[in-house]
């Protein structure tokens, strides 16, 4: 039987000046948990899997809010297995992530990576809603089948808008069924680790940084906004993080929340 189920995360700022999540509700397999945060008056929450999740035929989904001026971080304890379903015949699974970053707030999305493995079929959607002021991190990890095998299926979207105007709207597809290509010399060459890291910072607006290489597979990209986009490509999920970490010390090195 598939699952469906949404958690729910608020942050606002208390008379204090410090972030506080008045909501923290897990459901199903998705388990929320407090946990420190390294800055002072931040708020950190991490996704615990309760669970085997995503199966076939399940529909998860994430909402996160981050109030006026807080500063939450939202990471996870283990990376995120797509898993065939249990039943012939089973739709594909759904993981949908809807984040909403208010006015002077700052949230770092930092999720472990997400693994395709042989036989699912996976639909990611992720959609952020950002004000004017705010600011984002979003790290996006994708390793396309376990230590040794194919790929699944995996159909991922990432939705950016900034005061209501796209930022930024890119599809992405692997395995089979994926459009033709995708495993070719012009996308991912042989390599099984995908990732980007976003990061919307207003003060890019006046100053950000120089779109430039950062290695053989890895580019930084400035957007039209105050926004750079790093896009990397590597063997495996250890190099992929080595590269996303570098990148993201350099653009903010006080994000890591």
């Amino acid at each position: 039987m598939s699952v469906h189920a949404t958690a729910r995360i608020t942050a606002v700022r208390d008379g204090h000046g410090r972030t506080t999540l008045p909501v923290l509700e897990s459901d199903g397999p998705l388990a929320l948990r407090r946990t420190r945060a390294v800055r002072p008056g931040a708020a950190r929450v991490t996704v615990v899997g309760a669970m085997s999740a995503p199966l076939g035929g399940d529909r998860l989904a994430i909402e996160a809010r981050a109030g006026r001026e807080t500063r939450l971080t939202v990471d996870s304890a283990a990376a995120t297995v797509a898993l065939p379903g249990t039943g012939p015949g089973a739709a594909p699974a759904r993981y949908d992530i809807t984040l909403r970053v208010e006015e002077g707030a700052e949230l770092n999305w930092l999720p472990e990576q997400l693994i395709s493995a042989h036989g699912s079929e996976l639909r990611l959607t992720t959609t952020a809603e950002l004000a004017p002021t705010a600011r984002l991190m979003l790290r996006e990890e994708q390793i396309l089948g376990r230590h040794g095998e194919i790929t699944g299926t995996l159909l991922s979207r990432l939705t950016v808008r900034r005061a209501g105007r796209p930022l930024l709207d890119q599809q992405m597809g692997y395995g089979p069924g994926a459009p033709g290509g995708w495993d070719g010399p012009a996308v991912l060459g042989g390599h099984r680790a995908v990732g980007q890291l976003l990061v919307v910072d207003p003060g890019f607006a006046d100053k950000g940084p120089d779109a430039r290489l950062l290695g053989a597979t890895a580019v930084l990209t400035r957007l039209a906004g105050p926004a750079v986009l790093v896009t990397a490509l590597a063997p495996d999920a250890r190099e992929l993080r080595t590269v996303l970490d570098r990148a993201a010390v350099e653009l903010t090195p006080h994000a890591s929340g």
